[in-house]
């Protein structure tokens, strides 16, 4: 943990602390004339102690971080969440530690309030705080490339060639000469990481230099783990089974697919308590639209879990006969085929929810890869590889893609977005979903990605 860190977990304790003790003298004093518990500094210290360490749990104490704002609002709602789960179970277990509901429950708010101001207060005052230092190794082509990458979440210091054409070609950033020791650069440029970008590595890496600078608390990265921490992709030209042999992810605990399907049948019922009114008045005014002649909803045939195909339900947004050939086509920005309640429909995304039965049927899921049409997942998994990996787990409604990319027309657009689904496939947990949900509230309300 960087100092910075060290001292912002500090300040962090301390406004956990101030909050429980005004919590309970509100509590007390103010709703019942007295106080009739004192917190003392033990319970005080177990508060400060178990908020912090929930915190830490969550991430919130890293500079590796790459969700942005949103990302650290999650986390700090989750750290609070998890804190006051273990906070009433040791006031269950240990009474005299008296942390009321109203108590837990004013410490929260007041502990939100605070410590979201304060990041907010850190970053302004000093961004560099949550970023990392970066030096790049290797070509200057790759160099520029992980440049571009670089989404303002990190300080790359400087670019080191390995070869003398390197040092002819300027990449973007500045040249460190390579004249004294790996671990010395560095040490001396404060460098929290180093990035490979070798195109070619036989004779060009220093495996030594390279396992001392690993043994002195130095990261060391491949250009593919770069891009998937970076930009939440996982690069098809760079992607080698041996990689993914090696890297950590593709774990399918139990326990995540059953809270993952209880949310799903409870969110389910929820929204078709909830939300009857709108897909009720949607089915009218696409029914008044067609002439009272055709029906409101659109069934298609999408390849599910495991390749099963399976009836996905949609409102319908194109006319009847848009596919009169029996050609299978993208849908493409501006599409002539789409009605014009259809055009709203699909840029508020009114037209997925009657896939909600699809998610209560077990067939789809909130969060997960689009589902793909057979004629295109045929054609794309002859072409590519990796593309039928997208169907180890269940579609979803909405998923990393499709927050993370533009919408897609072309095939190209299919492969940028099989990048997306490769790291949500690797990397999917019970935070990313809640992380994605969240986004693509945003999605909705801005209509990014849409048609």
């Amino acid at each position: 943990m960087r100092v910075p860190f060290i001292f912002l977990a500090g300040i962090e304790s301390i406004i956990f602390a101030v909050s429980f003790h005004a919590a309970v003298h509100i509590r007390w004093w103010f709703l019942d004339g007295e106080a009739t518990l004192e917190p003392t500094i033990l319970f005080t210290l177990i508060v400060a102690f178990v908020f912090v360490l929930t915190m830490a749990a969550t991430g919130l104490y890293e500079a590796s971080l790459r969700e942005g704002l949103t990302g650290s609002l999650v986390r700090i709602a989750l750290s609070f969440f998890l804190g006051s789960i273990l906070l009433s179970a040791l006031s269950f277990l240990f009474p005299p530690l008296g942390l009321w509901r109203s108590i837990l429950s004013l410490t929260i708010l007041f502990s939100f309030i605070l410590v979201v101001l304060l990041r907010l207060a850190f970053f302004r005052a000093n961004p560099s705080i949550f970023k990392r230092r970066a030096l790049v190794l290797g070509d200057s082509p790759l160099a520029d490339q992980l440049m571009i990458a670089n989404q303002k979440r990190l300080d790359i210091v400087g670019f080191i060639p390995t070869a003398l054409d390197d040092q002819k070609t300027q990449p973007n950033m500045p040249i460190i000469p390579y004249n004294k020791p790996l671990v010395q650069i560095a040490v001396e440029y404060h460098v929290d990481e180093i990035v490979l970008a070798l195109k070619d590595r036989r004779g060009k890496l220093p495996i030594t230099e390279l396992l001392e600078c690993r043994m002195c608390g130095i990261q060391v990265l491949e250009q593919q783990d770069f891009f998937e921490r970076e930009l939440g992709v996982l690069k098809l030209d760079l992607l080698t089974p041996s990689w993914l042999i090696h890297s950590d992810g593709f774990q399918n605990h139990l326990l995540t697919t059953l809270i993952k399907r209880f949310f799903d049948i409870l969110f389910s019922l929820i929204f078709i308590i909830v939300l009857w009114p709108v897909m009720l008045l949607t089915a009218a005014l696409i029914f008044i639209e067609s002439g009272f002649r055709h029906s409101v909803l659109y069934r298609q045939v999408r390849v599910g879990e495991n390749g099963e195909p399976f009836s996905v339900i949609k409102f319908r947004s194109m006319r009847v006969n848009a596919e009169a050939d029996g050609k299978a086509r993208w849908a493409t920005t501006n599409d002539p085929r789409i009605t014009y309640i259809g055009r709203f429909i699909r840029k508020t995304r009114i037209d997925e929810l009657p896939q909600i039965f699809n998610i209560l049927k077990g067939e789809m899921s909130f969060v997960g890869p689009r589902p793909e049409r057979p004629e295109f997942v045929v054609d794309l998994t002859r072409k590519y590889e990796h593309y039928a990996t997208r169907h180890r787990l269940k579609p979803g409604l909405t998923g990393w893609a499709q927050i993370s990319y533009p919408y897609g027309s072309t095939e190209e657009d299919a492969l940028r977005k099989l990048e997306y689904d490769l790291y949500y496939i690797k990397n999917h947990s019970t935070f990313l979903d809640l992380l994605i949900l969240v986004e693509t509230v945003e999605v909705v309300l801005f209509g990014k990605g849409a048609v």
